[in-house]
């Protein structure tokens, strides 16, 4: 076994691993500013960087993931909200897609007017369980065929409308799937899912300034989020050679969005606990939009409110007006003095406290007959005790246990099912992307690889 080189192609930094398969180690990593005018500016830029800490190598392998330029946007329509479109968002939340719109029902003038404008690169088309409502879905269909503009299509929805709705959208790239919820409750996204892969590697990438690049890749070109849920994935439940480190939550705190992964079940730890809505799935993502640490800084400061994220770092409001302009208008600013550290703390104490509790399940009480009672919505994640840092601004942070405990269970809002303590593990070489690629190829050494590389920096505890 030879070298490989794994890329990933981020919205700030284009980040490069250089891997000996034979010694299992990595050779080394490094990163450039991502060009978004042309992409392979930036690759070339780190290429030359990464050639000028371990000379120039040969590679057997060049493989890699990508979230430039969008990443991959989808539209999903289904027509319950809690139902049918609610599995379309799970499916395409773990294929590593951005969601920017999801419909439900009939397609409105609005939401045509928004996807007119808009243009996903997939729309996601789901609607009814097999045998059921085929109405609203033929009529979404037909609503897309009004418009004017083209797209891959992957319907997903009531088989007993698929043929009246290929007919329908025969001047789209059309790929069919099996219904997302073929019966009320039961799940299937794996075929979506692979589908979704598929259409990235064949179609998105022209669209993403990537075409040059496939010169030089060995195949695999994922999305980054899938490609990080692979690696979670592989890290918590490991492979038939190599033991996982069990459930885990990951939390990646990046430049435009914030996502949080869970590998746990998440089911009630109590007899008297009812689940409510769709199974949430082990491997589970989820991407908040609105909440990043320079393209969305406004999202978590009307998130958490500008008067206490002041006073959460000392600050006048009117200093956090400043540094948010600052922040926002150069990307790649790095704090530097001690009002800007305190502000980067701030948001990134705030990122992690939102987006985690917009993840995790919770508890409501409810009257019944025989007394009081709850119901659980989403996943219990009190006794999961592991979690993994990603993100530039967590791996570089002087205080990261601080900003890991805003992931804990909080007494004064008891009904959000967040782990009660973890150990915190961080990936300060930026190499859990890689090993999500690498894993396509060589598990066994990925899970090796992280296991050995991932920086234990403590245990926290919640204040019950």
């Amino acid at each position: 076994m030879g070298t490989v080189l794994l890329i990933d192609f981020g919205s700030t930094w284009t980040k490069l691993t250089a891997v000996s398969l034979a010694t299992e180690t990595l050779l080394a990593t490094t990163s450039a500013f991502t060009t978004v005018e042309d992409i392979n500016i930036g690759l070339k830029e780190a290429l030359r960087r990464l050639e000028g800490k371990i000379g120039p190598q040969k590679y057997d392998n060049v493989l890699a993931c990508s979230s430039a330029a969008g990443g991959l946007r989808m539209h999903v329509s289904g027509l319950v909200p809690e139902l049918t479109a609610e599995a379309a968002r799970m499916a395409a939340l773990g294929a590593g897609a951005k969601i920017e719109q999801v419909f439900s029902y009939e397609l409105t003038k609005q939401d045509l007017v928004l996807i007119q404008k808009n243009r996903p690169d997939i729309f996601l088309l789901v609607g009814g369980t097999d045998g059921g409502n085929k109405e609203c879905i033929i009529g979404n269909a037909r609503k897309l065929a009004g418009l004017n503009q083209r797209f891959p299509i992957i319907y997903a929805g009531n088989r007993s409308a698929l043929d009246e709705c290929k007919e329908i959208l025969r001047d789209f790239p059309l790929t069919v799937c099996p219904n997302v919820m073929p019966r009320f409750g039961e799940l299937r996204t794996d075929a979506v899912q692979k589908e979704i892969r598929s259409l990235f590697l064949t179609q998105i990438i022209e669209a993403k300034g990537l075409t040059e690049t496939r010169s030089i890749l060995s195949g695999i070109l994922m999305p980054t989020p899938a490609a990080m849920l692979s690696a979670m994935k592989l890290l918590a439940q490991g492979t038939e050679h190599e033991n996982g480190m069990g459930p885990l939550m990951g939390i990646d705190v990046g430049g435009a969005t914030t996502d949080v992964y869970s590998i746990a079940d998440g089911l009630p730890q109590d007899v008297q606990v009812m689940l409510k809505g769709l199974p949430e799935p082990y491997a589970k993502r989820t991407v908040e939009g609105d909440i990043g640490m320079r393209h969305c800084i406004d999202g978590i400061i009307a998130a958490r409110g500008q008067e206490e994220l002041a006073a959460s770092c000392g600050l006048s409001e009117g200093e956090i007006e400043e540094l948010n302009d600052r922040f926002s208008s150069a990307k790649e600013i790095l704090p530097g003095t001690s009002e800007e550290e305190a502000f980067e703390l701030a948001l990134a104490t705030a990122a992690v406290n939102i987006a985690s509790r917009r993840h995790c399940g919770r508890l409501q009480e409810v009257y019944t007959t025989s007394g009081l009672a709850f119901v659980q919505n989403g996943k219990d994640l009190r006794s999961l005790d592991q979690i993994i840092f990603c993100g530039g601004v967590l791996i570089h942070a002087k205080k990261p246990l601080e900003i890991a405990s805003a992931a804990l269970f909080d007494s004064r809002e008891p009904s959000s099912l967040r782990p009660l303590k973890a150990r915190v593990w961080r990936d300060s070489k930026y190499i859990l992307s890689a090993m999500g690629v690498l894993a396509e190829k060589q598990p066994d050494i990925a899970l090796r690889i992280m296991k050995r590389e991932l920086e234990d920096i403590g245990e926290i505890s919640s204040q019950k």
